[in-house]
């Protein structure tokens, strides 16, 4: 299994839904990064279930214990840095039906069909359970970012089903995101989407979406061209993410119906920096950061466990019916804004460190144009 994430600033994360733990073992961090265990809990606050009627009702506290990596004033050592996440809310008799039966669009099958073997309970490791881990490391990278070249990550949800907010005229703020149980920053917008979930819910079902992602603050030149492309390991680790069926950056599918002199970003000396006019190309070109904010999108599916009665098949290829138990999120965009963040700090803590590893020695690392 792939569960190790990243070349220079590498995490591995571990645990199943409904084992005793969970958690993220992170190589690569600095040493004497202050880390903020408030802004920890803090963001693992924001992923956590039972945080609202909107998510699923399973109450797990998500309170992290960091087991190695810190000095007793909290300096990062250098060294790796061990977090556990206690699992206290499993409710394993809800799936006892799903060991003679397929969940559809679910994990069960392929698992089932690779190993030989699957934890019926909860999904194991294909559980968004495991996503805290990656929030943990998340808040981490996030806050090496802060320190390395001040650069922020702010996501939201920008669409639930067929209601979508107006496009924002600035990036929000994290106060206007988290206004909203739904983490959509357009008041309107977020209370027609909250009554959209809460129906999908009454009716047994669920709903997707799509959340956007702004990293502002990057210095030009993190990534690299062909295979390392900054805009390639974004969406990799995006894609990771359960549920995801998309990713766009900047114009993305929207930009196919404009002319090349329509699309392309103009170059202009502002401010005693080169810039861009526009920001269609999100950010990025050749696959390296130009200084512009990164700008990408990411389509989660509706949640693959409904209450709905659904055909499908045993084991043994006989067909049956299974209407799925537990305690599940009608819609994930909210939990996901938090999981969104964290990948992308990831992504551009790495890239950063890499550029310093390459081009430090010969003065040219990552810079403001």
């Amino acid at each position: 299994m792939g569960n190790i994430f990243g070349q220079c600033f590498r995490i591995a994360t571990f645990g199943e839904s409904h084992g005793p733990a969970l958690g993220v073992v992170i190589d690569g961090c600095p040493p004497r990064v202050p880390f903020d265990l408030a802004f920890l809990r803090s963001e693992l606050a924001r992923r956590r279930p039972g945080q609202s009627k909107l998510t699923t009702q399973r109450q797990e506290g998500d309170v992290p214990e960091i087991l190695s990596g810190l000095s007793p004033d909290g300096l990062t050592l250098g060294s790796p840095i061990a977090i556990v996440i206690r699992n206290v809310d499993q409710r394993s008799s809800a799936y006892t039906e799903m060991k003679s039966a397929y969940r559809p669009s679910h994990a069960d099958f392929t698992y089932d069909t690779k190993y030989g073997i699957r934890a019926v309970e909860g999904g194991g490791r294909s559980s968004a359970r495991e996503t805290a881990a990656r929030v943990a490391a998340g808040a981490l990278a996030k806050t090496v970012l802060k320190h390395a070249c001040g650069a922020t990550i702010t996501a939201w949800v920008e669409s639930i089903a067929d209601i979508r907010m107006p496009a924002p005229t600035k990036t929000p703020s994290l106060k206007q995101v988290e206004a909203s149980p739904t983490r959509c920053p357009h008041p309107a917008t977020a209370q027609r989407m909250e009554a959209r979930i809460h129906a999908a819910r009454a009716d047994g079902d669920s709903v997707g979406g799509v959340v956007c992602c702004i990293i502002s603050g990057l210095p030009v030149g993190l990534g690299s061209p062909v295979f390392d492309r900054f805009e390639a390991e974004l969406a990799k680790a995006m894609l990771s993410l359960p549920a995801t069926k998309g990713f766009e950056l900047g114009s993305g599918f929207a930009g196919t119906l404009l002319k090349g002199s329509e699309h392309n970003d103009l170059f202009v000396k502002k401010g005693g920096r080169i810039r861009t006019l526009t920001n269609r190309s999100g950010g990025t070109q050749g696959g390296i950061t130009n200084g512009e904010d990164v700008v990408f999108r990411i389509a989660f599916k509706p949640t693959a466990t409904v209450l709905k009665p659904q055909k499908t098949v045993s084991p043994d290829g006989k067909a049956t019916s299974l209407s799925a138990r537990g305690r599940h999120d009608p819609c994930v965009l909210p939990r996901a804004v938090p999981i969104v963040e964290a990948m992308a700090a990831l992504v551009a803590v790495d890239h950063w460190i890499r550029d310093r590893g390459q081009n430090a020695p010969f003065g040219r690392c990552g810079r403001k144009a």
